[in-house]
């Protein structure tokens, strides 16, 4: 049935190497084989810049930075395949192109954050890119908590469907939340205090331990939240809390060593500095010479730190969502997943 059809995938580039791409090869492989052709959508970074429709002749220098052009050349290289980068927002054109193609043939549009209603969930746009193809596929967990033109309201055109790598996220954050093998230990670090309070609301019945890093303030140290252990020692500059300190890591690493399930978001410190790595790089090699436990990290810092480690192959499963996975773990309804059932 797929074998007359062309077909919109919506992907996630934005990260700092190609491992999100690397994470959805086996859909993009597989709709290559199946379909008649495959056009794919994606975002990265935050433009500057804002298009009404097609894409204007001048971007700033900033904006030069988020095309996608390179993703397509990195792709290309991944399918040893050549790939379509189409530049203009010129849907008619687009169109004209994508159907009268050879069959096989893979095609990138340049980065959807360029056009006005991308992130405004505009119903027009999403019809216009709904336009290019007969079904659509998505498989970009990382940005399916957002309710984007290209993730949620494209679905009310076309028929919709989860492409393998978003099924899997589904299934193991589900089963690492839902049936975990006791106890379950959730690590949080990262930014976002209200992100860790909303995760803590929602696992605190069903983990044994939550293990707080991070960006810290008086609020949240101030809490009485009865499962949480919170760091009893710091690294900090100019008065600011960089990193937990070695005590905290130790204390952290015991835990970890008795669980039965892991899940990790977010580094301990802010890892951009080699001096405030130590405690992420102590509970990363904890987290990874556990075999008995099932391990899923996510946030791309967190990914990324691991694999500069050369630590992710220890891990079950690696998450490609950051603010995606931690709203999963929240127990909020994510529009890219609503929006499909």
């Amino acid at each position: 049935k797929l074998s007359d059809k062309i077909c919109l995938l919506r992907l996630d580039f934005n990260t700092e190497n190609n491992w999100r791409m690397e994470a959805v090869l086996p859909t993009i492989r597989f709709l290559i084989k199946k379909c008649r052709s495959v056009v794919i959508l994606s975002h990265k970074g935050r433009p500057q810049q804002i298009v009404k429709s097609r894409m204007s002749k001048v971007l700033s220098r900033a904006d030069k930075g988020l095309s996608l052009r390179p993703q397509a050349e990195q792709l290309s290289r991944f399918l040893d395949k050549k790939i379509t980068f189409i530049e203009d927002f010129d849907f008619v054109g687009i169109r004209r192109k994508v159907f009268s193609a050879k069959k096989g043939s893979v095609f990138l549009l340049e980065n959807l954050r360029f056009l006005e209603g991308e992130e405004k969930n505009s119903v027009v746009l999403a019809k216009q890119l709904a336009f290019l193809g007969e079904i659509y596929v998505n498989d970009s967990f990382a940005v399916s908590h957002r309710a984007n033109a290209s993730v949620a309201a494209i679905t009310k055109f076309i028929p919709a469907y989860a492409g393998f790598e978003l099924e899997s996220e589904i299934k193991n954050l589900t089963k690492a939340i839902k049936d975990p093998k006791k106890p379950l230990i959730v690590i949080l670090g990262g930014v976002k205090i209200e992100d860790k309070l909303q995760v803590y609301d929602n696992l605190k019945n069903k983990a044994s331990k939550f293990l707080i890093g991070g960006a810290l303030d008086k609020k949240l140290l101030n809490l009485k939240l009865k499962k949480a252990l919170l760091p009893v020692d710091f690294s900090t500059e100019k008065g600011r809390v960089m990193d937990v300190g070695p005590e905290t890591a130790e204390i952290y690493c015991k835990e970890i060593r008795k669980a039965g399930t892991i899940i990790w978001n977010g580094p301990l410190g802010n890892i951009n500095k080699n001096k405030f790595q130590n405690s992420t790089k102590l509970v990363a090699k904890c987290v990874a010479s556990n075999t008995k436990a099932f391990k899923i990290i996510g946030g791309g810092e967190t990914v990324m730190f691991l694999k500069k480690m050369g630590l992710d192959k220890k891990i079950n499963f690696i998450s490609t969502g950051g603010g995606a996975m931690l709203d999963f773990l929240a127990g909020k309804k994510m529009p890219g997943i609503k929006a499909l059932k």
